[in-house]
């Protein structure tokens, strides 16, 4: 069978498919409410939409962003997205990261061995990978204007009171995973994470109207 434009990955479709947003309380809805609005105003004036998702190393939480807002715009049919990250420096994409995404049902294939390497990460057999890498928020890879930028943890917001080139900046943070690194609970809190990331994100493209 030739795959569709719906033809995610089976196990990441039965994720989505299993996201309940009736947790996401209404302090957290008014977070992401400008980033709604960012998306919406975009898709009413049949413009592309480029989201640069902004974390201090540009590792964790910044990719987990990226990956499940590509995946879910790809979802929600809204196709004229464009899912960027960056730090406000460069380290390396967390294996952990690549791990979580991959038991999650993406394809995942590390380009090259580095100490930044550079990985291919599909959600669907025929769209083109989403390509990770630890990269700073200027970085060429990324957009230089007419973009979102969100920032995933509180010391980039913090930091960063002013992003170059940025059309708007809304601060969605989220708690870092790195504070489980090598204890036994690592795999399941970075799983927790990124099920956080892709609840959260759901509901904001599932409040996305189509342009009459």
């Amino acid at each position: 069978m030739i795959p569709t434009k719906t033809d995610l990955f089976p196990k990441i479709k039965e994720t989505i498919e299993n996201i309940r947003v009736q947790g996401i309380g209404e302090d957290r809805k008014m977070i992401l409410q400008p980033l709604i609005d960012f998306i919406q105003n975009k898709v009413n004036q049949n413009q592309a939409i480029r989201i640069n998702f902004i974390c201090t190393h540009n590792s964790r939480r910044s990719h987990f962003s990226q990956v499940w807002a590509q995946t879910l715009a790809y979802y929600f049919k809204i196709n004229t997205v464009f899912c960027y990250s960056g730090g406000t420096e460069a380290t390396a994409l967390f294996p952990m990261v690549a791990e979580t995404l991959g038991n999650q049902g993406y394809a995942i294939q590390k380009l090259s061995e580095t100490n930044n390497p550079v990985y291919a990460i599909k959600f669907a057999e025929n769209e083109h990978p989403i390509i990770g890498f630890s990269k700073k928020m200027d970085h060429e890879f990324n957009p230089k204007s007419e973009f979102a930028a969100i920032m995933t943890c509180d010391s980039a917001n913090e930091a960063c009171p002013f992003v170059p080139g940025a059309e708007q900046r809304v601060p969605v943070t989220f708690e870092d995973p790195k504070a489980f690194d090598n204890t036994p609970q690592q795999a399941q809190k970075y799983l927790e994470r990124s099920i956080q990331i892709a609840t959260e994100l759901y509901y904001v493209f599932s409040q996305i109207e189509s342009k009459k």
